[in-house]
């Protein structure tokens, strides 16, 4: 194989090779939406002045085989900072597919150019699914790296659509769902589909961020639309995508106004239920489940085949698909630390964390177990008359 590199400064270049580059995306089966060049160009323009993009592409014999969008940036890791690199996307990608149709001996000379353009302490990739494409690629990476680690992000609950759907889900579920369904019928709100177009899909972010604003994660300001950047690339994304008609929406609907929506983008088959929020003060209907049942029904009508929560905590997870789940999509986070001596420093902190971090949870337990014990009478008196000591 002969690899020929080239780097590009920006995926809106005059002279980047787009055509090529979603050719590229078809072909690999683990490809998600989140690396369409739609998604990528809006996160790109909501890149800050601190953040320095850089896209790698490789030819096989003309052949594009490579694109790796990089972006290198300085973070802090408790007293040290350092350069990183990511996949562009992060933090709000919940998939991304490595574009990379190579056999693992291009590893090395991957690695070395990513070095030298974008000298770093770490190179960290999130949201990686787990697929044995890559796993070659990577782990020549991780032996070329001073450090590396390979943790589990998350693991999304995926379902099958079968024609069994078509009955009511068995168990404590069913009994939650029929409430829903009750209260909602009760207010009068609908549940109403939607797969918008690039002209119409403005008014219904307007809608549902509006509707994010209002809930928690707008309180907390941890939603996609939150701050000026997050829902300029948000906008900027689903636009694109809704011009290829990728995105589909189940909104809960009371007197023409949005109440509760989730909101997925679809492709081959799969729809990645991406995000979802509703009114605090509509909370009682229990909406969630009934839009998440009606992305199964939809699916049945369209002949979809996965419904797919895209991405979870990795613990305590509560999306309502662990219920009906029939199998799952392991993320990986893999972090590579360099050679160079901020590598060297971060790595030496990263495995001094992981051999003292057993010892201290631990002693946290310990300490914890301790103060939850109750005073024995003879060292708190006021145990046996009942006083309390606040």
């Amino acid at each position: 194989m002969s690899l020929e590199l080239q780097w590009y400064p920006s995926l809106a270049a005059a002279d980047f090779p787009a055509a090529d580059y979603e050719q590229l995306r078809q072909q690999l089966a683990d490809s998600a939406p989140f690396n369409h060049l739609g998604w990528l160009l809006a996160a790109e323009a909501a890149l800050t002045a601190g953040q320095q993009l850089q896209v790698l592409v490789g030819r096989d014999q003309g052949r594009l085989c490579l694109c790796l969008p990089l972006v290198r940036g300085t973070e802090r890791f408790g007293p040290l900072t350092a350069q990183v690199v990511r996949h562009l996307g992060y933090p709000l990608s919940d998939r991304i597919a490595l574009l990379c149709d190579l056999p693992a001996k291009a590893a090395a000379q991957v690695l070395r150019a990513i070095r030298k353009q974008l000298p770093h302490a770490l190179l960290q990739l999130d949201e990686v699914p787990d697929d044995a494409a890559t796993h070659s690629l990577l782990s020549r990476w991780a032996r070329r790296s001073s450090t590396h680690e390979q943790r589990l992000n998350c693991r999304v609950p995926v379902h099958r659509i079968v024609p069994e759907d078509r009955q009511e889900i068995s168990g404590d579920p069913r009994y939650k769902l029929r409430r829903a369904r009750k209260r909602i019928a009760a207010c009068g709100a609908q549940v109403r589909r939607v797969t918008p177009n690039a002209n119409t899909i403005t008014p219904l972010l307007d809608a549902i961020s509006a509707v994010e604003e209002l809930s928690w994660k707008g309180d907390d300001e941890v939603g996609i639309f939150s701050g000026r950047l997050r829902r300029q690339w948000m906008y900027q994304a689903f636009t694109a995508l809704a011009a290829q008609g990728l995105v589909r929406m189940v909104l809960l609907e009371l007197d023409g106004r949005c109440i509760s929506y989730r909101l997925g983008v679809f492709e081959r088959g799969r729809v990645y239920d991406y995000n979802l929020a509703f009114v605090p003060a509509y909370a009682e209907l229990g909406s969630g489940r009934v839009l998440l049942e009606e992305w199964i029904h939809w699916g049945l009508d369209d002949g979809w085949e996965w419904v797919d929560a895209s991405r979870v905590s990795l613990h305590n997870s509560s999306h309502q698909l662990h219920e009906r789940m029939s199998g799952a999509v392991e993320h990986q986070r893999q972090s590579f630390y360099s050679w160079r001596p901020s590598g060297l420093a971060l790595g030496l902190a990263l495995r001094l964390w992981q051999r003292f971090k057993p010892q201290l949870q631990r002693l946290r337990q310990k300490t914890s177990a301790t103060a939850a014990e109750p005073d024995s009478p003879q060292e708190n008196p006021d145990a046996l008359t009942g006083h309390s000591q606040r």
